[in-house]
């Protein structure tokens, strides 16, 4: 059966549906970049309001400014806006959900002009965003916004046909402030450490350049608030497409597989209006700051920490290294000895239990979670998930080793062959760059770690750090990922 208004009727009574007609809700949210984790975690919270009849008009409008985005939209327009949620877990039964919370979608390309209409409308009151951790146009070596950039070059020259995602924010702003009409909250779901604060910094960077006198109305009347934002959402694949249409009869262009666990926290900082999204679990703060710090370091870094090691081990799946029980207790002293230390006090959170939690999130068979996804945009990653432990771990005078073995496999991977021989690409827009650093072994170190962007300033002159990623790149070599995880975990306190 394919997925669209008119078969909705056909679909199986245990299949959840919108419990809302099209004409009943109006749009209120712009999103721009509509992927998997966007579908499984912002949309899922406003269906479920708009569901109980508390937020008609807060559906979404989905926005896509680059070419690839095409795809989705025509995939979601072909099926009324529809699509399939799977939560996938060990569990017997699996939730299927069809949602409806995305209600149209516009692309750049088609319609500059329309897009900054839209986003200009009065009824839209948040813009969000998932334009994932390198799309904020940051220097990570500085931490100031990249002005040179070529689509930010192009968008400064040209205001009324943008390419980049401030340069529409900015278009927009400008004209609901000349009209008198009331800003949006730009709301980022991406995943890195303040995302509100670094979205406010580069907007403004980039307004500023385009006309400071805007820029200084933006700081006075746009609101940015920080979120920590978490659901494991792997890529989809033909072989979901086929379950789903193999087990439940819905032949979906693009559905959604997601773990059962959904978390937001953030900060209740909003300028016109916002979804009672606690209604549905959503918790508001004040600082999010120790949620951030948590699940950054615990959960994204964790991820780091066994990524690189299993896709080098052969392993093609995040599951697949969980079954594997040195990296089990790798991951977990990782958590336990370096990182747990440096977090605050977290409300609500039973750090202990939630590390647990972690353990069998990774775990998750079903979710079939691929490691290449997690490996993808390394260089990105690294400055926002794993540098900042590592720094502190140095300014502590701590040992490095557990830490420095992430770093070392990484920058074994980089080489793009696994132990087995099988070669594979690096998912990274700066592969070629990094993999001609690691090309020639001699020298490696010190080309590697003097990427400040990545490393930043204190890594390189760390003479203890340097030597824990030498003899951890020299055992991985020369040892294998097994051997070096056994000498390791062998040092462990007992």
């Amino acid at each position: 059966m394919k997925l669209n208004r008119a078969n909705l009727t056909q679909l199986p009574d245990y299949v959840a549906q919108p419990a809302y007609r099209p004409g009943q809700v109006s749009q209120g949210i712009c999103h721009i970049g509509v992927g998997g984790f966007h579908r499984a975690h912002e949309v899922v919270y406003t269906e479920a309001l708009i569901n109980a009849g508390e937020a008609n008009d807060w559906a979404i409008c989905g926005v896509g400014l680059r070419a690839e985005d095409r795809a989705m939209r025509d995939a979601l327009l072909g099926q009324d806006f529809l699509y399939t949620l799977v939560q996938l877990s060990d569990a017997d039964t699996n939730p299927v959900q069809v949602i409806g919370a995305i209600s149209g979608m516009l692309l750049a390309e088609e319609s500059p002009e329309a897009l900054i209409a839209k986003l200009a409308d009065p009824a839209i009151r948040i813009v969000s965003l998932t334009i994932t951790e390198g799309g904020y146009c940051i220097d990570d070596s500085t931490g100031e916004f990249n002005a040179q950039l070529p689509q930010i070059q192009h968008d400064l020259a040209n205001p009324g046909s943008p390419k980049s995602v401030f340069g529409f924010l900015t278009a927009a702003l400008a004209k609901r402030r000349a009209a008198g009409i009331a800003p949006f909250t730009v709301m980022s779901c991406d995943n890195l450490p303040h995302n509100g604060a670094v979205t406010r910094k580069a907007l403004l960077a980039f307004a500023t350049l385009a006309d400071s006198e805007l820029a200084d109305w933006i700081a006075v009347n746009v609101s940015f608030p920080n979120a920590m934002v978490d659901r494991i959402t792997p890529m989809t694949s033909a072989a979901h497409k086929l379950a789903l249409a193999d087990q439940h009869g819905i032949d979906d262009a693009w559905p959604v597989v997601c773990e059962p666990f959904l978390q937001w926290v953030l900060e209740d900082k909003f300028v016109n209006g916002r979804p009672a999204w606690e209604k549905v679990g959503v918790q508001f703060t004040d600082d999010v700051t120790p949620y951030e710090e948590m699940k950054i370091k615990l959960l994204n870094g964790s991820h780091l920490a066994l990524t690189y090691l299993g896709f080098l081990q052969g392993y093609r799946f995040v599951h697949e290294t969980m079954n594997d029980p040195l990296f089990v207790r790798y991951v977990r002293a990782y958590m336990d000895l370096d990182v747990t230390p440096q977090l605050a006090p977290v409300p609500g959170i039973d750090l202990t239990e939630y590390k647990n939690t972690l353990i069998e999130r990774f775990s998750n068979q079903a979710i079939a979670d691929q490691l290449e996804r997690v490996c993808s945009d390394g260089s990105s990653k690294f400055p926002k998930f794993t540098i900042p432990t590592i720094n502190r771990l140095i300014a502590d005078g701590a040992e490095t080793e557990r830490a420095a073995l992430v770093v070392a496999a990484w920058a074994l991977y980089l080489k793009g062959v696994d132990e087995k021989g099988a070669a594979y690409k690096i998912p990274d827009p700066r592969a070629a760059y990094f993999q001609e650093l690691v090309a020639n072994d001699e020298g490696l170190t010190e080309r590697l770690l003097g990427v400040e962007e990545v490393f930043g300033t204190a890594i390189p002159r760390s003479a203890g750090f340097v030597a824990a990623f030498e003899r951890n790149l020299k055992s991985l070599r020369e040892h294998g990922v097994s051997k070096t995880l056994e000498n390791l975990l062998a040092k462990l306190p007992a």
